[in-house]
């Protein structure tokens, strides 16, 4: 084989590989990219559903709170009602 020949085989089939090559690296650093922007994502939708779970949770609570109290003011006024009616017989 003479130097001609060498070159052009390399030429030929060297410059594909070597760009196939590269460009499978890039790929790859690409989709590692991704993937941490990916995990990312979801960890930031996992704190933000957390959030929001706390919120509606404190709420609950809140209004449970809120509720319990306004049934006891209720049952103490018509417990106040029921004295009233039953006072003058």
């Amino acid at each position: 084989m003479d130097v001609k020949t060498i070159s052009e085989v390399i030429t030929n089939q060297g410059f594909p590989i070597a760009l196939s090559i590269l460009l499978i690296f890039r790929i790859d650093r690409f989709m590692q990219e991704i993937v941490t922007a990916q995990k990312e994502g979801y960890r930031q939708v996992l704190e933000n559903t957390k959030e929001i779970h706390n919120t509606i949770t404190n709420l609950n609570q809140q209004n449970r709170e809120y509720y319990s109290l306004r049934f006891a003011e209720v049952q103490k006024e018509l417990t106040g009602m029921k004295v009233e009616l039953g006072s003058p017989r």
